[in-house]
């Protein structure tokens, strides 16, 4: 373990800047129909500038939330597509280029109503969209928003 702080890497501070930049716009915005409809704007602007790979997954994903549970509101969380209910955080998307890693994963915060006991995972790691991991997506996001 190394006692020297080596500080933020350049992807987490422009995941911090996009963030920024996203409640200085939400801010900036009149009603609430305006916000949303930005959004979603906003979001589906997103996963077109992803590399192919990622922004396939994303498109499916997206399209999987959207159609499920529809109560869930498009957003940009720290430069990620994400989804919120009642303005808070539920699932986000976050592409293997973001913070080049080896897979994109579709996360869920502890606003999702995941609990299984002890013990549950949060995060899952996808590398396609099949129909039966479209299944299972929109199974955990129906049980998310119960």
């Amino acid at each position: 373990m190394s006692s020297t702080y080596q500080g933020f890497t350049a992807e987490e501070r422009a995941a911090m800047k996009d963030h920024a930049q996203e409640q200085k716009k939400a801010a900036r915005r009149s009603s609430r129909a305006d916000k949303a409809a930005q959004d979603q704007r906003d979001v589906l602007a997103k996963i077109a500038e992803m590399q192919e790979s990622d922004r396939i997954l994303a498109e499916r994903v997206h399209a999987v939330i959207t159609a499920s549970a529809p109560v869930l509101a498009p957003k940009l969380w720290y430069g990620m597509p994400a989804y919120a209910l009642d303005g808070k955080i539920v699932c986000h998307f976050q592409s293997a280029a973001k913070f080049k890693t080896r897979y994109a994963t579709l996360g869920f915060s502890d606003q999702a109503n995941l609990d299984d006991g002890t013990m549950w995972a949060t995060g899952f790691a996808l590398t396609e969209v099949t129909a039966e991991v479209e299944a299972r997506i929109s199974a955990l996001v129906k049980q998310a928003v119960s």
